[in-house]
């Protein structure tokens, strides 16, 4: 253990600014390790120390009068501070985002699996080729260099045939929606 865990308030200098800035260079990091183990996440656990040195600030006068250490005041005041915020956390209630009046009674998982099926039909009516850089490049997320290099073809080819592939599958879907109306 260090000998800064052990130094009691009456080692902290006349100035509070000052006895501020060496507390907090003398415990902030065990402080914010301490609380990283207990805490949500790095932004909650840097707001529990800030508040933490803020609430040793304000109570300045008796720490620097008392000849205890003050470093278990700091975890104190920290694990108080996590409680709260974890009580915070539950007692907040769960919010559900608002559906517009016109799409309360859709169902738009039927939506989707409609569109994929749409989608699907489509893809059937094109080229083994033109299917082929499409699936690599929008399902399996490739970019133009790794297509072009997994189906064994120049670059420029590739990006040709996505442009027509695309062209056609847009054809296709013009035509449905023809169709459907």
């Amino acid at each position: 253990m260090s000998a800064t865990t052990d130094v009691p308030g009456r080692g902290l200098p006349g100035d509070p600014d000052a006895a501020i800035r060496q507390l907090y260079s003398d415990h902030a990091r065990a402080l914010r390790a301490y609380i990283a183990r207990f805490g949500p996440d790095r932004a909650s656990a840097d707001d529990i120390v800030q508040e933490t040195f803020i609430r040793a600030w304000r109570h300045l006068p008796q720490l620097s009068a008392d000849d205890r250490p003050i470093r278990p005041w700091l975890y104190r005041v920290a694990r108080n501070l996590l409680i709260d915020a974890n009580r915070a956390e539950r007692a907040r209630p769960v919010t559900v985002p608002e559906q517009p009046a016109g799409e309360a009674g859709t169902d738009s998982g039927l939506e989707e699996i409609l569109d994929r099926q749409l989608v699907s039909a489509a893809l059937a009516h094109l080229s083994p080729a033109h299917q082929s850089v499409l699936v690599e490049t929008f399902y399996r997320g490739g970019t133009m260099a790794t297509v072009a290099r997994e189906l064994g073809i120049p670059h420029g080819t590739a990006r040709s045939r996505l442009h027509y592939a695309l062209d056609a599958l847009r054809q296709q879907l013009q035509e449905h929606d023809s169709i459907a109306c």
